[in-house]
């Protein structure tokens, strides 16, 4: 009679290791001065804005005629600048995601080159580019009749150039990750790339778009070099709140700090905001698994 083996239990699927440390992982000493010192670093300054901030005059600080003008500036220019950047990065960002062409690395690049280019040099670009004396400048107020430098226009140009990188590498980013299932899906059913663009791609890399947009407008808020180089630093016309806290900063410290922690406050809001958000390249999961309902 033969003798049977001992099947060993069927083994529960094993659970993926998460990359963090557990409870029980010590942080070596070798890396947590260095760590805490970073972190030190990075607060400093805004421990700086907060203890040297009067509290008692932020209000008065902050309603001034002239301070008032320079945030309806700042907001004018900055959603601006975002709805341009939504006009063209978002085509951009999905040619870089979805197609190959020659010189895609280069264009790439060239997406990049404003997040590392100093502020004042893409003044300068600007300024030879769209400056009456510059490759564009002579044709477009010839022919339009339009003057970009030291205009409200040129404000608005010289924030979208610094700003709109950051939208068109968060939605590559989530275009990259997502799957093409939904569009070929909805394009077999007749729905043309418009609309299949419209209504099936945009919807499930939301958290993508709106994360950069959000990047977008914060970055366009808190410009300062571009825009004193090529739109100039006159109230009213191109003096956003950055550039009216550098004036007062020479001439009245306490209200130059009090314009600061406004826009530190609002900077935290947006970092609040986008919680969770900076990656977004993949949809959620109720967006991968939603029917795609497409007429005609």
């Amino acid at each position: 009679m033969k003798r049977l083996r001992d099947t060993p239990p069927p083994r529960s699927p094993r659970r993926p290791e998460r990359s963090g440390g557990g409870p029980g992982v010590r942080t070596p000493v070798v890396l947590a001065v260095p760590a805490l010192l970073a972190v030190a670093f990075l607060l400093l300054p805004l421990a700086g804005i907060l203890g040297r901030t009067a509290w008692s005059d932020v209000g008065g600080h902050l309603t001034r005629s002239g301070v008032t003008e320079a945030l309806r500036l700042s907001l004018v220019v900055s959603f601006w600048a975002l709805g341009l950047s939504l006009l063209l990065g978002v085509p951009l960002a999905w040619v870089l995601a979805r197609t190959d062409f020659p010189g895609k690395t280069l264009v790439r690049s060239l997406v990049l080159l404003p997040m590392v280019l100093p502020p004042t040099v893409g003044g300068v670009a600007l300024l030879l580019a769209f400056g009456r004396r510059g490759l564009l400048g002579p044709w477009l107020e010839d022919t339009f009749g339009v003057t970009l430098p030291f205009h409200t226009s040129g404000a608005v140009l010289a924030a979208t150039f610094v700003a709109m990188p950051f939208l068109v590498i968060s939605l590559e980013g989530a275009l990259g990750g997502l799957r093409p299932g939904y569009e070929e899906t909805a394009a077999s059913l007749g729905a043309s790339p418009l609309r299949v663009f419209l209504t099936v791609t945009l919807p499930m890399v939301a958290p993508g778009l709106v994360a950069g947009a959000a990047l977008t407008w914060a970055r366009a808020l808190g410009e300062f070099g571009a825009t004193i180089t090529f739109a100039g630093n006159l109230p009213g016309t191109t003096q956003t709140l950055p550039l009216q806290v550098y004036l007062l900063l020479q001439e009245e410290p306490d209200a130059a700090t009090s314009l600061s922690l406004l826009l530190l406050v609002i900077a935290l809001a947006v970092l609040i905001a986008l919680r969770g958000r900076w990656t977004g390249g993949a949809p959620p999961a109720a967006a991968r698994r939603a029917p795609v309902a497409v007429d005609g």
